[in-house]
C-alpha cells in the first residue's frame, strides 16, 4: 500500500497501470478529451510530463479502474467491509474467545488517532500562487479553471473536531478560489458555525494526498467517525499530521501542494457552472470564498486532477469502491438488509436498489424509509425493493422483479418536498424534491403473468416516435425528440399495448440499446412529483391511488441544465495527436 502520492504513481507503473505523455498538452480542454477518451478505452494512468504554461506534471485516471483502487487500498474495498462487518458482529456483545480472535483487528481500532510529526511537506513556496499550476478547465461552458481533486481540511470552530472532504475549487486569481461546500457536507456545518460565530474559518487543502486519504474524503462515514481515523484502519497506519504555518490545522504531511487559507463568515462568490458527474452541467450559485495565504509545493511535486462528466468515468470506481466498504456497516444498523447498491448510471443519487427481507406486511416500506434517513443516502431520489436473493447489481433482476411483484395499487410510495441531491436539476427548486420508492419483494398474492404485448411498429401508436426497446419484458423505452409528456400519455392509454410495466420516454439523444446510457437518460432527467403519470389516478381522502401502466417522461426539458459537449476544435486536435500521445 502506498504511504503518499508519490509511491502510489510508482506503483501504478510498476504495475502497467500508468503512462507518460511526453507531448506537449494543454489543461484547457484537451486534458479532459485525453482523459475521458483513456478511460473509455481501458487505457492506463496518465502523468503527462509536459503541460503547457506550468513546470509542475499532472496525473489524471489514476482511480480509474478496479486494480487501481487495489493498488491504492492495498486490497479489494469489499474485503474491508466485510472485515469491518465480521468485526463488529464478533464483539456484540464482547467474549474473551472474540475479542482474542480479533485481537488483530483491536489493534487496528486502537490505532485510529493521527500522528502529529515534527517534519511538514510540502515546504517550498510557489512565488505565484494558483497561476503556477496545471489547473483545469474541463467543459467548454465551465465558468474557468477548477481544482477537481482538493482534500479540503477544516476543524470546527466549536469543538475542534476535524473534518476531511472533497470540495471543487473554482479558481478566480492566483490566490483566491470558489469552494463548493454543501451544507449537508462535514466542512459545510464548520462553515456555518463560523458564521454564526462571526469569524474565519481556517482551511487547508492538500492537493496529492496519500491515495487512501482521498478515498476517506468522498465517504459518507457515520456520524462520529472521522476521516483521517478511518484512513488509518484502512492504510494500517496512524495518518501523519504536521502543523501549519499561517494557519491553526494539522494538515497531511506527505501532500505534493499545501493550500493554507480561510474562508470569511458571509462572503460568497458565484461559483460555477460546472461540468458534472451527472454528465450536465452543474448551475452556478453562491459559496463561500477561499482565501489563500500561500501555496507550498513539495521538491518536484506532481499535480492530481480528475475529470467528470457523462457516466462512467473515473469517479464511477471511486463510488464503487466507498459504498463497497460502507455496506456492511448498513446492514449492521438494518439486519433486514441483504444488500444495496447505488448505480453510478444514474449519479449515484438517483437510483438505489434494496434487497431485503420481508418479514411482514409492508416491512419492505419500512427499511426504504429508514435508509432515507440515512447521511448521504438521504438523498437517493429512487429507490427500488427486491427480495433478499435478487443481485442487486444486476440491472436485469431487478427489471425481472418488477415485472413479477409491481403493481402500482400497492407498490408505489411518493415523498413529495424531500432533500435532493445538489446536483439534481430536475426539481423546481434546489435542494427540494420528490422521491419515488417501488416496493418489488415479493407480496402474499403472486401477480398474474401475461405476455406483454406491444405492436411491431410503435409509431403506429405516435409518429414523434423515433426507437425503442423492451427490456426484460418489464420497460419500454421509447425514444423522441419532443414532446415526451404527450407521448408518455399516448403510449401508456393506447389498446394496441398491455402488460408493460413500466414505459419511459427518453430524448433522441439516448441509445436506447445501450443499457448505461438508458439509465442515465432517464435517471437524471424526471422528477417522481412531475414526471409520472399512470392510467389510472385517483385521491382517496389526501391518499392518491393508482393503477396499470406506470409512464415516465423522461425527456430533457427546458431549464434543464445543458448536457456535457466537448468542441469540435478539440476533438479534432485530440483525433489528430492520439498517436503521439502513446509513444
Amino acid at each position: 500500500m502506498s504511504s503518499n502520492f508519490r509511491e502510489f504513481i510508482n506503483d501504478l507503473e510498476d504495475e502497467g497501470e500508468l503512462h507518460r505523455v511526453k507531448e506537449e498538452v494543454d489543461p484547457e480542454l484537451e486534458i479532459t478529451e485525453i482523459a475521458i477518451r483513456a478511460q473509455k478505452e481501458n487505457k492506463p494512468a496518465l502523468l503527462f510530463e509536459n503541460v503547457k504554461g506550468s513546470k509542475y506534471p499532472l496525473a489524471i485516471n489514476t482511480f480509474a479502474s478496479d486494480k487501481r483502487i487495489e493498488i491504492a487500498l492495498g486490497q479489494n474495498p469489499e474485503e474491508i467491509g466485510n472485515e469491518l462487518l465480521n468485526f463488529i458482529e464478533a464483539m456484540r456483545p464482547p467474549k474473551i474467545k472474540e475479542i482474542f480472535k480479533q485481537r488483530k483487528t483491536i489493534k487496528r481500532f486502537l490505532s485510529f488517532p493521527p500522528k502529529k510529526v515534527s517534519k511538514r511537506l510540502p515546504e517550498l513556496i510557489v512565488e505565484n500562487g494558483l497561476d503556477d499550476l496545471p489547473i483545469l478547465k474541463c467543459w467548454p461552458e465551465d465558468g474557468g479553471k477548477f481544482i477537481t481533486l482538493p482534500l479540503v481540511q477544516t476543524n470546527s470552530p466549536v469543538d475542534n473536531i476535524p473534518n476531511l472532504g472533497m470540495y471543487r475549487l473554482h479558481v478566480y486569481d492566483k490566490n483566491s478560489t470558489g469552494m463548493h461546500m454543501q451544507i449537508g457536507k462535514g466542512g459545510g456545518y464548520h462553515y456555518q458555525e463560523a458564521e454564526t460565530l462571526n469569524k474565519n474559518l481556517p482551511v487547508a487543502v492538500t492537493l496529492g494526498g496519500d491515495p487512501v486519504l482521498t478515498i476517506a474524503s468522498i465517504m459518507a462515514l457515520p456520524e462520529g467517525v472521522g476521516e483521517l481515523e478511518f484512513a488509518g484502519l484502512v492504510r494500517k497506519s496512524r495518518t501523519r499530521l504536521s502543523k501549519c504555518k499561517t494557519i491553526d490545522i494539522k494538515a497531511p504531511s506527505t501532500g505534493e501542494f499545501l493550500l493554507e487559507g480561510y474562508l470569511k463568515p458571509h462572503e460568497r462568490k458565484l461559483e460555477g457552472p460546472f461540468g458534472d458527474h451527472f454528465g450536465h452541467y452543474s448551475e452556478a450559485g453562491d459559496y463561500p470564498i477561499f482565501n489563500i495565504n500561500n501555496v507550498y509545493a513539495r521538491k518536484d511535486a506532481i499535480y492530481p486532477a480528475t475529470v467528470v462528466g457523462k457516466p462512467p468515468q473515473e469517479d464511477k470506481y471511486l463510488g464503487d469502491c466507498t459504498q463497497s466498504i460502507l455496506k456492511p456497516l448498513i446492514k449492521v444498523i438494518h439486519p433486514e438488509i441483504h444488500d444495496l447498491w447505488a448505480y453510478y448510471e444514474a449519479g449515484f443519487h438517483s437510483f438505489l436498489v434494496v434487497s431485503t427481507e420481508n418479514r411482514y406486511a409492508r416491512e419492505a416500506y419500512k427499511t426504504g424509509l429508514s435508509i432515507l434517513g440515512l447521511g448521504q443516502l438521504s438523498l437517493t431520489k429512487v429507490m427500488v425493493l427486491v427480495d433478499k436473493g435478487v443481485d442487486v447489481k444486476n440491472r436485469g433482476q431487478v427489471l425481472e422483479q418488477i415485472r413479477k411483484n409491481f403493481d402500482p395499487i400497492d407498490s408505489i410510495m411518493l415523498i413529495s418536498q424531500a432533500p435532493t441531491d445538489t446536483l439534481d436539476f430536475t426539481s423546481k427548486k434546489t435542494h427540494y424534491g420528490n422521491k419515488l420508492v417501488i416496493n418489488a419483494t415479493t407480496k402474499s398474492e403472486e401477480i398474474n403473468l401475461l405476455p406483454p404485448v406491444i405492436p411491431s411498429d410503435l409509431k403506429a401508436i405516435d409518429s414523434r416516435i423515433n426507437k425503442w426497446k423492451l427490456f426484460k419484458n418489464a420497460l419500454l423505452v421509447v425514444s423522441v425528440d419532443k414532446d415526451g409528456s404527450e407521448v408518455v400519455k399516448k403510449l401508456i392509454n393506447s389498446p394496441l399495448i398491455s402488460n408493460i410495466k413500466i414505459v419511459a420516454v427518453v430524448s433522441s439523444d439516448i441509445n436506447v440499446n445501450n443499457d448505461v446510457e438508458v439509465m442515465w437518460g432517464i435517471f437524471t432527467r424526471f422528477d417522481p412529483g412531475d414526471d409520472l403519470y399512470f392510467n389510472k389516478q385517483e385521491f382517496i381522502g389526501a391518499v392518491p391511488k393508482y393503477s396499470g401502466t406506470m409512464g415516465i417522461d423522461a425527456t430533457w426539458k427546458g431549464g434543464y441544465q445543458k448536457t456535457l459537449e466537448m468542441q469540435d476544435d478539440i476533438i479534432k486536435k485530440v483525433n489528430e495527436k492520439w498517436e503521439t500521445y502513446w509513444k
